[in-house]
């Protein structure tokens, strides 16, 4: 037992010690490893802080991007509608251009043909004429070469009206 009440009993001189032995591993402790420590925390952090810091800017930055495409292809949008419109217009004024043109070929054709159709009742009108003038003179001829009576009229009138059936 005796043993044992060693252990346990307090001597001030030992307790000195162990208090002075505590003292100098805590500042030991304090300057080769817990300030180390301390220093390789904060900067951790503050590579951690710029990283944050990059990837806030670069966010922005992507969004100013994103922004600034929308906003390209929202033009490029209006503009392809603008070019679409107007070769719409242009399809439409070079539709009504030629019709207009085939308007104006098709009146000059008629007019064409009218004056042709015009023309050429002009020369069946003279080709009747010179028959009518020549069996009028073949008629007068008749007339004269004897007297007429009206039994004979009748007869020349007729003859002249078979003549000119048969002619047309």
């Amino acid at each position: 037992m005796e043993l044992y009440q060693a252990l346990i009993t307090l001597d001030g001189w030992t307790f000195l010690a162990q208090i002075c032995n505590l003292m100098i591993q805590l500042f030991i402790f304090k300057k080769f490893l817990l300030n180390p420590v301390k220093n390789v925390i904060a900067e951790r952090k503050a590579k951690a802080d710029s990283q944050i810091a990059d990837a806030t800017k670069l966010r922005t930055e992507a969004e100013a991007m994103k922004a600034e495409y929308e906003q390209n292809l929202q033009n490029a949008r209006a503009e392809a509608n603008e070019i679409v419109a107007n070769a719409q217009k242009t399809a439409t004024a070079r539709g009504e251009e030629i019709v207009g043109e085939a308007r104006a070929q098709a009146a000059a054709l008629k007019q064409k043909a009218e004056a042709d159709i015009a023309q050429e009742r002009k020369k069946a009108v003279n080709e009747v004429k010179d028959e009518i003038g020549g069996i009028a003179m073949e008629i007068a001829s008749k007339v004269v070469e004897r007297e007429i009576s009206e039994k004979d009229h009748k007869n020349l009138i007729d003859e002249f009206i078979k003549n000119v059936g048969e002619a047309s």
